[in-house]
């Protein structure tokens, strides 16, 4: 099990880790720390979800398992979007669990947990531990009275009717869009939405088997596969989500894909959203848009954005949102509009600023392009480098944020060093004004690199030699 760690979103490491005994002992023990914080009278039902990766339905099978050795009532709402069970539980008051590895690739898998109150928080992170060391100090094993059946649950109906019953029914009247769906759990959910809200959908690129699309750093097949159905000249934008369909792919006209953190700014301004909680990897452009009246910085992951937002909102801010630079996004607060309202859904979705921005873009007559650039949102890149162990990448950050002179030096071929951020990872300004950024992937053995730059062409050269650099001095 030594894979298995809790990251920016739930619990995630390789199925040869996870399968079996361990993804039923941290089931059972989420469901311990559950029951250890419950009301008296708290009704014990769990939901579970899945993603369409090989290894998920027996792992779900497992945890299944461990709702009934704890005592709970396992519902299965099958193959959903994460945020889809979310919602389901939420409304329901009842905790969750989802089992997914979200864009990492198939022959790894995760958990992800969520409370009677929704997203799990850091600290429950730390008691869902200390739970799991006392059920494996116990030993149990499922076994015949540890199984049974689940019930089920039609958890899509219900989030699709959140979406098809606030936008108007002509919002997407007239636009085509191409969807790729890929193996994301979300990919009929898309298209589906994409005509009730009268648009025209197209399927693109379905996939029986697992292919691990991250809507932050894409991989080459990816955007070249994109740029090709876009160069066809019969779509008005390209939707796709990761494999759990909690983050957004979004491509203009011309393919060009859109950044996450520029995605969250439209959905900020079609929505009139202006209180933005968003970690230090989006760009500056949060601050430079003009959308906000107030911007909280967080660390790196969903539970900082909802923590952010909770503060927010003890403070007397209104119209609050949280987004990643990976296109997540959490509604804060409920949006009411001609009429119609949108519940607050604080995790992370990637339906929302799709079909918000896409309907903006169709209302106000502009193709996407047109909205990205009105925002003058600079350039920015991002990208990783695999298999680099925590180690590794915990012993370079420290060094570039505590060693002026190795510091200096390491960026001495990009320019020289005008302030240094420690918050997550290590966010360097140089003195040009260009950004780099290095952290360390909370969900997978990766070293993330995010630059911003006057040019999209400096940027590309930006993060390539970031990427390069990073390499030799991890690997070296």
């Amino acid at each position: 099990m030594d894979s298995l760690k809790f990251g920016t979103s739930g619990l995630r490491g390789l199925v040869s880790d996870l399968a079996g005994w361990p993804s039923f002992g941290y089931t059972l023990a989420f469901l311990r720390h559950v029951r250890a914080g419950d009301p008296a009278g708290a009704e014990q039902m769990v939901f579970f979800g899945r993603d369409l990766r090989a290894s998920s339905p027996e792992i779900l099978d497992a945890c299944i398992a461990a709702a009934h050795a704890a005592g709970f009532r396992a519902v299965d709402c099958g193959a959903v979007p994460t945020p889809a069970l979310a919602l389901a539980a939420m409304h329901q008051g009842c905790p969750a669990v989802m089992i997914t590895g979200s864009h990492i690739p198939d022959d790894r898998n995760g958990l992800k947990f969520y409370g009677r109150g929704g997203e799990i928080t850091k600290a429950d992170e730390t008691g869902i531990a200390a739970e799991f060391a006392a059920v494996a100090g116990a030993d149990p094993r499922p076994g015949p009275e540890a199984g049974g059946q689940a019930a089920e649950r039609d958890a899509l109906a219900v989030f699709a009717r959140r979406y098809t019953n606030f936008f108007a029914r002509d919002a997407l009247a007239g636009l085509t869009i191409g969807v790729f769906q890929h193996s994301s759990v979300a990919r009929d959910l898309l298209a589906d939405l994409v005509a009730a809200l009268g648009g025209t959908a197209v399927a693109l690129g379905r996939s029986d088997a697992f292919v691990p699309v991250d809507t932050e750093a894409h991989r080459p097949e990816d955007v070249k596969q994109i740029r090709d159905w876009a160069a066809e000249g019969r779509f008005d934008a390209i939707v796709s989500t990761d494999g759990d369909g909690d983050r957004p792919l979004v491509a203009d006209a011309k393919g060009t894909i859109l950044r996450g953190d520029v995605l969250g700014l439209l959905t900020s301004r079609a929505l009139g959203l202006t209180t933005i909680v968003t970690p230090v990897t989006s760009s500056s452009a949060v601050e430079t848009s003009g959308i906000a009246n107030k911007v909280v910085r967080t660390k790196v992951g969903s539970p900082f954005v909802i923590a952010g937002m909770a503060e927010a909102a003890q403070a007397g801010a209104e119209g609050i949102v949280g987004f990643e630079a990976n296109g997540g996004l959490l509604l804060g607060s409920a949006v009411t509009r001609d009429g119609r309202s949108l519940p607050a859904l604080p995790t992370r979705d990637s339906v929302l600023p799709i079909l918000a921005t896409l309907a903006m873009a169709r209302r106000r007559g502009m193709d996407l392009a047109a909205l990205v650039a009105e925002l003058d949102a600079g350039h920015a890149a991002a990208h990783r480098l695999q298999d680099v162990p925590q180690a590794a990448s915990s012993k370079f950050l420290a060094r570039l944020a505590e060693d002026a002179e190795f510091r200096a030096g390491f960026f001495a071929l990009a320019g020289t060093v005008a302030s240094v951020d420690a918050l997550d990872g290590v966010r360097v300004i140089l003195d040009a004004g260009p950004v780099v950024h290095f952290r360390a992937s909370g969900n997978a053995p990766e070293l993330r690199c995010y630059v911003e730059a006057g040019s999209e062409a400096k940027a590309a050269e930006l993060l390539a030699w970031g990427l390069a650099a990073a390499e030799a001095a991890v690997r070296g």
